[in-house]
């Protein structure tokens, strides 16, 4: 008779002592019962809500974000997507006038959504001028639950040449920018004691060489917003802020539009390289963004969600 090995209440173990082979007899000596706390007993109340037919995790009705870059194109297009939701969003952006994709949005929130959009200039190289707007649209409710990173820009070059300038620029931009948003959102989200989340929007470009594009300083810069994700969420989840990174793919916007100006073959072969066989399209990721910043991933932090068509998982 092969010695037991017991696990009380669990696991009952035969071990052949000629042999590395295991034989596991799984035993149940009760079935759970269940529990009347239930998710939704846990989650606020929805009366009242204007969004209540909604999953109420993805409620965010009367919560404050900053969306930069949220003008046009990626940005405005999950910008939306919180105003939606309920929030009173703040899309920031460096036009001086917002365009007409803008005020369309706006005139959608005032008549149809509990949400509102709103639009202020913003300069995300200039700490001070980040600092204090940011400052000033958390006093106006007295909160901010978030602040969505979108602002980017790209300068394609390669690597011998490449422009001082134009390193400085994509650098200041796409991570000092980040870095002064991020760091004075979570400013005032300790100032007002408003648990919440951050979101960074790096690339899929920060952890693959693209073909077809040569950017050797747009990549870096992205792999490093990823990098900062990480660093920003270890800092910050014992206060109960979250922060993650998202990773597109390709995706038809006005930057992209750049790219095949100079390259006109590098559109078959984006399409040819990811799984889905196509370019993606802005709506595409307003989930992505009402997900990473409501209370449906209050358990994710320190991630980098990648959407990018299986680009990468080849």
């Amino acid at each position: 008779m092969p010695p037991v090995l017991s696990v009380p209440g669990r696991h009952v173990i035969r071990r052949q002592a000629a042999s590395v082979a295991l034989r596991y007899t799984i035993t149940t000596n009760h079935t759970p019962k269940a529990s009347p706390d239930n998710v939704q007993t846990k989650l606020p109340s929805a009366s009242g809500s204007k969004n209540a037919q909604r999953f109420r995790e993805f409620d965010l009705q009367d919560r404050v974000f900053a969306v930069t870059g949220g003008a046009r194109g990626l940005g405005l297009a999950m910008a939306e997507a919180l105003m939606e939701a309920g929030a009173n969003v703040w899309c920031l952006d460096r036009l001086n006038v917002p365009n007409a994709e803008l005020e369309a949005a706006k005139e959608c929130a005032q008549g149809h959504y509990g949400g509102s959009i709103k639009y202020a200039h913003i300069d995300v190289r200039d700490e001070a001028h980040v600092s204090s707007l940011i400052a000033e649209i958390a006093s106006k409710q007295q909160r901010l639950d978030g602040i969505l990173c979108a602002a980017g820009i790209n300068h394609i070059h390669s690597a011998i040449g490449y422009p001082q300038h134009a390193l400085d620029e994509v650098m200041k931009i796409n991570y000092n920018g980040v870095f002064n948003c991020a760091t004075a959102a979570a400013q005032q989200m300790f100032r007002y004691k408003t648990k919440g989340s951050i979101l960074l929007v790096a690339s899929m470009s920060g952890l693959i060489a693209n073909k077809g594009m040569i950017s050797p300083v747009y990549n870096s810069s992205k792999a490093a917003v990823i990098q900062l994700g990480r660093c920003l969420a270890m800092e910050w989840g014992r206060h109960g802020i979250r922060v993650n990174s998202l990773c597109p793919g390709h995706i038809m916007t006005p930057m992209v539009d750049q790219v095949f100006e100079k390259n006109p073959a590098a559109r078959a072969t984006w399409e040819s390289e990811n799984m889905m066989g196509r370019l993606a399209r802005p709506e595409e990721f307003r989930g992505a963004a009402l997900f990473a910043l409501s209370d449906a991933s209050t358990f994710m932090t320190g991630s980098n969600l990648v959407i990018d068509g299986g680009h990468t998982a080849w």
